[in-house]
């Protein structure tokens, strides 16, 4: 199986190819494959060169941004500063103008001087340094030939990559692990160092070369780094350990940050020293020529690379993996393990199709992280009615202030006139409770997108951000300030989002006007010398020329003064659902829908009370639909709060469409804020009620969904418990989105 190329981001460069060590742990010197024996010593001018040209000609030719070139060996200092000197001329040459050059060299540390990180300094090379730890545990493997300890030298190498002027230079520590090692002085000793970055590294081992297990514990190596972990958490996790914050990250639905984990594809190629490209280096623990490709810098394109079977293999993602790892539900976080380590000589067609020699080890460390952490790593929006609010108000501020931020320059004098008004308006207590109101108010998030997409097309256009002091001044309104907005109208007609629209005009005028709040009011006058000034009192109440948004009151438990739902049939951006709007509805149009509405929502409290009052606590905006069954709702493009209900149907009719549509918005609240889970669509679920399987977000979506219905027809309950069970077992799964499980099975 192949899939799409991937072009090469990362790309190691082996400057030399011996080493100034003997450690008995080295992939390199001490594994399967041998043929540094033939290598040469040293990088020479022209594999330098026609490299520099084939990586500037990949990155060229698939529009890379950057490109990361890790200078290694063997030792790669042994190169000599005149070597490495020349290595980065060249590539940073090669690069200008093509894309940026992140230089890298990965060192045992013992040749590291001043004159090597002045030059580093020089090109911008960092620098990362094999450290296993105390000098017990790095005196393990990391030796002289003549047994002498390499540990002080490596000490001196880190504190002077730690001085002041070289310090930006610190990529890091490299740690392999020793499970004979004590894991909280491994930890102690690397962390002592403040480096910026430990990377905690598994000893390349296969199912032919098994790693070793002194006791015999099948999770040996995940005791070893939980107890590494639970070190890390004492201390404050004072440094990033690259391990732990990839497992953290891939539990709360985000990527995995290293190779040897997750399920990204890999982008890495080798440049030998004679210029020969190879896989990933660590094949060379699984068999001599497992990392060969046969290609090499003088006559094949990186492409022909990286579409070598060998290098595809390893960039297919989930379907990369064996069946055994696919079935897994750990399988986002493991990846299946590093690829060397699946190796198996006597499996089947394809050697790596396996589940990694480390299998239990890293199923253990996955499930004892995230047994750890779960109560930290679940989002507060799961459980916290006031924190999803808070969550999707923050949502709608940020992409306000995306738009300030793309706007800028598009319509400069304008634009910034509106937005040191919105500053002055959020700068009072009042001001700022009633842009919040605004912002809240969920079709000023409909509007921001709108306003973004248009921004972004071809052609840019300012024509909905233009829209900005609308917003500003039915923030104004809410909060009484004495401010007086500039704004425009058209068609006669002025919209103030969640309020009202006041008639100012004939069909078909387009102008601008000016708002001013008012004790318990406001006023409007156009800008075109018209003397006429329209007061508003009581902007809740109809008045001449002004049609209120109306709001239908609450029935029994819900009612409470000034609550109730709007029934917002005039804000121009309500538009945003799978099924037309309807025209503003007339009084006894809308006084026969708010009727049958409250009819609805006192069948709803009598049969599901619970639903009613989260109901009541969430659900702020009804938009009437036409061309929709009574009992469909829908939820639209829109923010927190809103939901499309038909025009027509009879209340019982109604009181499903609410309960339905209240847990699908409610669930894409959540999504829109949260990560519940990740690589939706990469499997396929059996769903109770139905034949074919569906992604994951469906199952998720459905069941919950029926679950609320059940207290209408208890039928939609059937298959809900065996539902459950899916979503528990699938690899899709977030820690929040586990925490909504639990409280969904405590719901059922």
């Amino acid at each position: 199986m192949t899939g799409p190329l991937v072009p090469f981001r990362e790309v190691v460069l082996k400057v030399h190819s011996r080493c100034d060590l003997a450690c008995d742990h080295c992939y390199v010197y001490e594994h399967a494959d041998q043929s540094w024996r033939t290598r040469p010593r040293t990088i020479s001018d022209d594999v330098i060169f026609r490299t520099a040209q084939r990586l500037a000609e990949h990155a060229k030719a698939h529009a890379l941004p950057s490109v990361s070139v890790i200078l290694h060996g063997g030792e790669p200092l042994l190169a000599g500063p005149a070597r490495l000197r020349r290595v980065c001329d060249v590539l940073t040459s090669a690069f200008d103008g093509v894309a940026e050059l992140d230089l890298r060299i990965h060192t045992n540390g013992l040749q590291l001087s001043p004159r090597y990180l002045d030059l580093f300094d020089e090109f911008g090379v960092r620098v990362g340094i094999s450290l296993d730890g105390d000098r017990a545990a790095n005196d393990r493997h990391r030796r002289y030939a003549d047994g002498r300890s390499s540990h002080s030298r490596v000490l001196k190498a880190v504190e002077l990559l730690r001085q002041e002027r070289y310090r930006h230079l610190d990529l890091g520590l490299l740690c392999t692990i020793d499970i004979e090692n004590d894991p909280r002085a491994v930890l102690d000793a690397l962390t002592e160092l403040d480096p910026p970055l430990i990377d905690f590294l598994l000893p390349h081992a296969t199912w032919d070369d098994p790693p070793p297990r002194p006791d015999g514990s099948p999770t040996a190596y995940a005791d070893w780094l939980l107890a590494v972990f639970d070190r890390w958490q004492e201390q404050g996790r004072p440094v990033p350990v690259r391990l732990f914050s990839s497992v953290l990250s891939t539990l709360g639905g985000g990527p995995s940050l290293t190779e040897s984990l997750g399920l990204a594809p890999t982008d890495l190629v080798v440049v030998e020293t004679d210029g020969q490209l190879e896989q990933v280096d660590s094949l060379k623990s699984a068999y001599e020529g497992a990392a060969a490709t046969g290609f090499d810098v003088f006559t094949h394109s990186l492409d022909e690379v990286a579409a070598h079977p060998g290098v595809q293999a390893r960039q297919l993602g989930l379907a990369g993996v064996s069946e055994t790892c696919r079935r897994c539900p750990v399988v986002r976080s493991c990846g299946g393990g590093l690829y060397t380590h699946r190796y198996r000589s006597t499996g089947p067609l394809d050697a790596f199709d396996n589940p990694s020699v480390y299998c239990t080890d890293l199923a253990a460390l996955v499930r004892g992280i995230e047994a750890r952490t779960a109560a930290s790593l679940a989002a507060p929006e799961v459980t916290g009615r006031s924190e999803l609010a808070a969550s999707q108000r923050e949502l709608t501020r940020m992409l306000l202030a995306r738009l300030n931020a793309d706007a800028e320059g598009h319509d400069e004098d304008r634009w910034a006139e509106a937005w040191e008004l919105a500053a002055a308006i959020e700068a009072s207590e009042e001001g700022a409770r009633g842009l919040d109101e605004v912002l809240d108010h969920p079709y000023t998030r409909t509007w921001l997108l709108h306003a973004l997409e248009l921004l972004h097309g071809q052609p840019a256009s300012m024509a909905a951000a233009r829209r900005l002091p609308v917003y500003l001044a039915s923030a104004a309104v809410r909060a009484g300030l004495d401010l007086s907005v500039g704004v425009g109208y058209s068609d006669g007609r002025l919209v103030l989002p969640g309020l009202g629209e006041l008639r100012i005009g004939g069909a078909g005028e387009r102008g601008r006007a000016r708002v001013r709040a008012i004790e318990n009011g406001f006023l409007v006058r156009r800008d075109e010398g018209d003397p006429a000034e329209r007061l508003v009192l009581r902007p809740g109440a109809a008045g001449p020329d002004w049609r209120p948004v109306r709001r239908i009151p609450l029935p029994g438990a819900a009612a409470s003064p000034g609550s109730g739902l709007l029934l917002d049939d005039l804000d121009p951006y309500r538009d945003c659902f799978a099924a037309p709007v309807s025209a503003a509805l007339d009084d006894r149009a809308a006084a026969d829908l708010a009727a049958r509405i409250g009819d609805a929502w006192a069948l709803i409290e009598a049969k599901a009370p619970e639903r009613a009052g989260e109901m009541a606590d969430r659900l702020t905006t009804l938009t009437p639909l036409t061309g929709r069954a009574p009992a469909e709702p829908s939820v639209g493009r829109h923010g927190y709060g809103a939901l499309g209900v038909a025009v027509d149907g009879s209340a019982g009719e109604l009181a499903v469409a609410l309960l339905r549509g209240f847990r699908r918005a409610e669930l894409q609240a959540l999504v829109d804020v949260t990560d519940l889970y990740a690589a939706d669509g990469s499997w396929e679920h059996r769903i109770p009620w139905q034949e074919e399987p569906v992604p994951f977000s469906r199952l998720l979506a459905d069941t919950y969904e029926r679950m609320a219905l059940g207290a209408f027809e208890p039928r939609c309950l059937e298959g809900v418990p065996q539902a459950l069970d899916t979503l528990e077992g699938a690899a899709e799964l977030t820690v929040s989105g586990k925490r909504l499980l639990d409280l969904m099975r405590k719901e059922i």
